[in-house]
């Protein structure tokens, strides 16, 4: 009955939180459970290059992401 109402709480305590919060304690729990996905979320990866790039550099890079990663050549192996 405990675990119910920790959930609970936390479910509470979650909609209170901005997005960028909620994504946060998401990827905390992936972590802790041992589900945690490699490397940087897109999206955070392009707020943190916002600066260092001209914004066209930076939508050609997110396309090369998008398009090309995940990918294998199996003859370059």
């Amino acid at each position: 009955m405990e675990n119910t109402t920790t959930i609970q709480e936390i479910v509470q305590r979650l909609e209170n939180l901005s997005p960028g919060k909620q994504r946060q304690v998401l990827d905390f729990t992936l972590e802790v459970s041992g589900e945690s996905p490699k490397g940087i979320p897109l999206q955070e990866l392009i707020e943190f290059a916002a600066g260092l790039f001209p914004p066209e550099d930076l939508e050609e890079i997110k396309q090369a992401i998008e398009e090309d990663c995940g990918q294998v050549d199996e003859s370059e192996w």
